[in-house]
């Protein structure tokens, strides 16, 4: 069992410093745990509702009438303001990743209102859902107030951006807003999802692959327009806290030496390191062995929402360092069986509420299939 007892240390997600203070014990595929506790951003909380969650690979037909979803955070006339954005979007084929990336920007500009202008309350001549600013030429006062009109421009804008769709969803608000602020987009993607989900019928779980959107495809780093994809093609092998291993917090899914690890969704790397087990002495340049300990080489990564994946067992140092930004399909690895493993695979592990200990981690697989980039394991 290897110890670290570092001193407080700070990372920043965008603008947001995250405070860590940690005692790391990782037995990991033995079903060992990780103390390790943190402020950070967190996301909505809204389940999809069961509707929603069957429909995935539907036409993706949205009402702009009618009684809206529920979200704790807006009221219906918010939610129908959303899906404006969305029908627009829909309308214009801008795929179902345009679709969050505007929801979550107009989350963070209007709060999903569609604004006047605020006079001395506004710090420019911005308007409506998404802020535009008749000096800077997106449209008349009048147009920019008009939801169907303001979503247009955004979406017109948003396609001309080269690689938009790979880019985060930061990055690509950005690109398009030329924000004061550019890093306060990520925190709304979780909860966009959600509403495109539920006004879309599952859409923000769908891939865009020759101009159709496919449902649950998001692996071999295609991200879905939740902006989540699968770690590694494969199925899962030993699952999340069986029977026989009811301290095993994440899935085990078996691929081949060097097999390529790609972040599960954008977010920051909180440690990529060696965990050698046995108080430091073993190595995790060598094959492991059941019993050894460890995660061997390791890579935690904190994403929007609070949740942070944890990528265990690779074969070499990770290629990525503590602090750096990663976006969602980067490398950031290659699948070994270094640490407590008895043959090549990824210990994969999803946490919530910044969450780094067993109390914080979850069942990856409906975690990752309620995302679009299922683990095509059992649940």
């Amino acid at each position: 069992m290897g110890d670290d007892n570092s001193p407080r240390r700070k990372l920043r997600l965008g603008a947001l410093a995250v405070a860590l203070t940690a005692t790391l014990a990782l037995l990991c595929c033995t079903g060992g745990t990780a103390a390790f506790f943190l402020t950070e951003l967190s996301g909505g909380s809204d389940d999809l509702s069961p509707e929603a969650q069957s429909a995935c690979g539907s036409s993706h037909q949205v009402k702009v009438s009618g009684k809206m979803p529920r979200f704790a955070q807006y009221g219906e006339s918010q939610i129908r303001n959303a899906a404006v954005i969305i029908k627009v979007g829909s309308d214009m084929k801008v795929p179902p990743r345009g679709w969050v990336i505007a929801v979550a920007t107009a989350m963070q500009e209007s709060g999903l209102r569609n604004l006047p202008h605020l006079g001395s309350r506004n710090d420019h001549d911005s308007v409506g859902l998404f802020q535009q600013r008749p000096s800077q030429g997106w449209g008349s006062p009048e147009q920019l107030q008009d939801p169907s009109y303001s979503s247009r421009k955004f979406y017109e804008k948003l396609v001309k951006v080269p690689g938009w769709e790979q880019l985060s969803l930061t990055r690509a608000a950005q690109r398009v807003q030329v924000s004061a602020f550019p890093d306060a987009y990520a925190k709304h993607e979780e909860l966009a999802s959600k509403i495109v989900d539920a006004l879309a019928g599952g859409a923000a779980r769908t891939v865009q692959v020759a101009q159709r959107s496919i449902c649950n495809a998001a692996s071999r780093g295609q991200i879905a327009a939740s902006g989540w994809t699968a770690p590694i093609p494969g199925g899962v092998g030993s699952g999340f806290r069986t029977a026989s291993r009811p301290r095993h917090n994440g899935v085990d899914i078996a691929a081949p030496k060097r097999t390529l690890i790609r972040v599960a969704a954008t977010g920051r790397v909180l440690v990529a390191r060696c965990d050698p087990a046995n108080n430091g002495q073993l190595s995790c340049d060598v094959d492991g062995y059941p019993g050894k300990g460890g995660c061997g080489w390791f890579v935690d990564v904190l994403h929007a929402g609070g949740y942070v994946t944890r990528y265990c067992h690779m074969i070499v140092k990770p290629r990525v360092v503590p602090g750096q930004l990663v976006k969602a399909g980067e490398v950031i690895g290659e699948v070994g069986s270094s640490g407590n493993s008895s043959g090549p695979h990824l210990h994969f592990e999803v946490h919530l509420d910044g969450d780094r200990s067993s109390r914080g981690a979850v069942n990856p697989v409906p975690f990752m299939r309620d995302r679009g980039a299922p683990l095509n394991g059992k649940a």
